[in-house]
């Protein structure tokens, strides 16, 4: 089950507008809004299925089961969680000994190989909730690094996607790069056997800069089979580009240590929309900001649930007589298995 938004099919790649027929407003004074609702928006596959994971080991092995790091980025998810009986620590030495038989889930994010060593070692439960996308990342550095090959990771520092994947090779085995600068700086041992691998949450627009200054630099440098930046990040990044021009300014529902959410904020604002910025609930909205705006953007990332989304719509309700319309650029049908041990019999 996807829980990411419903919102119209289409068989077309161009943007197509569908508008959402709401409630009539009989307020006369309220003024007029239009907000343009990109789509795809709101939660993928892999943030469905690390949620999905965490309550049918719940609801299978009952409470307390505890999840290393958050789950997925956002607040609402992680505390909603909470309240059903997850724990949520941010090292396996915060799980206390008498509680090493409950089950443990490593986040969406990815862990380290040490990580999974260290719960071996402790003969833990571990659930594995990494995104498939992202365990794609880590078998291709792997891969690399079995065939001799020293690896660049495009990616931002201190993300904990970045400490997984880096994580599954031996120290110095990695370098990473943020920027082109980084990559003009990168000084490798033999320029010819690399190979680079990106996070999956990146901005297109600027990844694919980073890996021309690669190529560039290092002629011999090999990559993925496919590109790493996953089918969710860049979809709500086409979505946004869809409607940047078309709104005087952009909000983003997200949390601010998603990295997804953080990259539609920024290309909005890199493809015309004068103003975007992220907010985690609708209370959170400076209505100051909004002024005098008669169309506006909504979105969320990936690790967003439809019901803030609908918070938020209600909140403009509330203050204007406005009008919904979702602007589609394509569909997403794509869904992950659960882990074996959480598989219905």
């Amino acid at each position: 089950m996807n829980r990411g938004g419903n919102w119209a099919k289409t068989d077309s790649e161009s943007p197509v507008t569908i508008p959402m027929i709401l409630p009539y407003v009989a307020a006369m004074d309220k003024p007029d809004l239009t907000i343009l609702l990109a789509a795809p928006r709101g939660f993928c596959a892999g943030v469905d299925r690390a949620i999905q994971i965490v309550e049918r080991a719940l609801e299978r092995f009952g409470a307390p089961v505890y999840v290393r790091h958050e789950i997925v980025h956002n607040r609402y998810v992680v505390d909603s969680l909470k309240s059903k009986g997850a724990i949520f620590v941010e090292e396996l030495c915060e799980i206390p000994a008498n509680h090493a038989d409950r089950p443990v889930v490593f986040s969406a994010h990815g862990v380290a190989r040490s990580v999974h060593d260290e719960a071996k070692h402790k003969n833990m439960f571990a659930i594995d909730a990494t995104c498939p996308l992202v365990t794609k990342v880590h078998n291709e550095a792997q891969r690399h690094h079995r065939e001799g090959k020293h690896v660049i990771l495009v990616g931002h520092a201190g993300h904990p996607e970045v400490f997984g994947t880096m994580g599954q090779l031996p120290d110095g085995a990695v370098a990473l790069v943020e920027t082109v600068a980084d990559v003009e700086k990168l000084i490798v041992a033999n320029p010819d056997k690399l190979a680079y691998a990106t996070q999956t949450t990146l901005s297109v627009d600027d990844t694919a800069q980073v890996i021309e200054a690669l190529k560039k630099k290092f002629p011999a440098i090999t990559g993925p089979g496919r590109e790493d930046i996953c089918y969710a990040t860049t979809n709500r990044q086409e979505a946004v580009k869809a409607i940047a021009e078309k709104i005087e300014a952009l909000l983003v529902i997200g949390a601010p240590n998603s990295s997804n959410s953080n990259r539609l904020v920024e290309v909005a604002l890199n493809y015309g929309c004068p103003k975007a910025t992220l907010i985690q609930r609708a209370s959170e909205i400076d209505w100051g900001w909004i002024g005098n705006a008669k169309t506006i953007g909504l979105t969320a990332g990936a690790s967003a649930p439809d019901v803030l989304i609908d918070e938020v719509v209600q909140a403009f309700k509330d203050r204007f007589n406005a009008t919904v319309e979702i602007v589609i650029i394509r569909e997403e049908n794509v869904t992950f298995r659960l882990p074996r041990a959480l598989e219905v019999a």
